[in-house]
């Protein structure tokens, strides 16, 4: 256990603490992880070297204490961020004029403290902490954290108190709501990370959750022809956001759901991951010119959301062919008159598609839906 002076602060029945962490104990004690998968596209290197080289940050020792899983919270790092951080602490030392870290960061513990009031203070006192590596995790304030921790390994933190405010008693639902809460308003939390957040952490949404699913299969499969198109949580190399895609599939899924009752809901969740796989799949074999080419655009987040939009009516057809209305082949030959009649050339960017952006992006989904829908019958 370590001992840290500590003011204890209740508000509305919540019980946390108020102390000062020094650079070691941040070291010894926080865990930094970020929300991510494994197995899907890689970000691109960074292509600020000499920002870097400046700063000075140690990216292959600093990157080691950064862990990724899907049961994490925190969105990926932002090497500027901590680049510009690091460099800024260093001008702080260097002037000896203002704080680094002026503002409390946030931080949770799995494992409950133990607090001692002082004689005659019961809301101070010492809190004992357990001295076990990552037996905190950062709340708000990881870059900040991070910056530190790279400059404690130059051994240029000695001395450095952060002030930290400290939570035991959150489960993990009301840790992501907090979370969400914090950043949503006033650091503009990406909303394809909340996307990832919803369904399953933030609150129980079996829609939600599968949507999140389905993109992830899109973007990671290696036989997608989306195959590392899509922004996951709001970043990477991808062209299309996640969010409006998730926000149209859970539509369709509702949609589904309200029509069709739990037994059609339940089928359709199960075949999910087939039927979208498949569905691009054989979108990009009906306008071959246009998904390939550069001067398109039909993987745009407007083509791919009236797409989406269109799905129960290719299932609908597709049953009309007597056919499985999940398997590629009923798709293509459901889906074949889009090809003789909108054509490659209805996607080209400088052709039909820019004059039809007149009513904006919305208006451009509804109208391009319509005219999907109008040549299925």
């Amino acid at each position: 256990m370590i001992s840290v002076p500590t003011r204890r602060v209740k508000q509305f029945g919540v019980e946390f603490y108020q102390a000062g962490l020094t650079a070691k104990d941040i070291d010894r004690l926080v865990k930094f992880e970020v929300l991510g998968y494994t197995g899907g596209p890689q970000a691109e290197e960074p292509k600020a070297k000499r920002s870097a080289a400046r700063a000075r940050v140690n990216w292959d020792m600093l990157e080691r204490r950064i862990s990724e899983s899907e049961a994490a919270y925190q969105r990926p790092v932002i090497r500027r961020k901590i680049d510009e951080l690091a460099a800024y602490y260093r001008e702080c030392k260097d002037a000896a004029t203002l704080p680094a870290i002026p503002g409390a960061v946030i931080i949770t513990s799995e494992k409950r403290f133990t607090f001692t009031p002082v004689a005659g203070h019961h809301d101070l006192g010492l809190l004992q902490i357990p001295e076990e590596h990552g037996v905190l995790r950062v709340l708000d304030g990881q870059h900040r954290l991070l910056a530190l921790h790279a400059l404690s390994q130059n051994g240029e933190a000695a001395g450095i108190e952060v002030p930290a405010v400290l939570f035991d008693s959150l489960d993990a639902r009301q840790i992501v709501e907090l979370f969400v809460t914090i950043n949503a308003k006033h650091t503009r939390l990406n909303p394809s990370h909340i996307i990832s957040l919803s369904g399953r952490k933030l609150y129980p949404d079996p829609n939600q959750a599968l949507a999140h699913d389905v993109i992830r299969s899109l973007n990671e499969d290696d036989t997608s022809p989306l195959h590392g198109e899509i922004k996951m949580l709001g970043t990477g190399r991808g062209r299309v956001s996640q969010a409006p895609l998730a926000e149209e599939i859970v539509d369709f899924l509702d949609t589904v759901e309200k029509v069709g009752g739990g037994a059609k809901i339940q089928e359709v969740r199960s075949h999910s991951k087939r039927f979208f796989l498949n569905y691009i799949k054989a979108l990009s074999t009906t306008f071959p010119a246009a998904w390939a080419g550069r001067k398109y655009s039909i993987k745009t987040g407007a083509a791919l959301r009236a797409f989406i939009r269109a799905a129960p009516d290719v299932m609908a057809r597709a049953r009309e062919l007597r056919r499985d209305a999940y398997d590629l082949n009923a798709i293509r030959e459901a889906i074949k008159p889009w090809g003789e009649r909108l054509r490659d050339r209805r996607f080209e960017t400088e052709g039909e598609w820019r004059l039809k952006l007149a009513g904006g992006t919305r208006g451009t989904v509804d109208t391009l839906t319509r005219e999907l829908r109008e040549a299925l019958r």
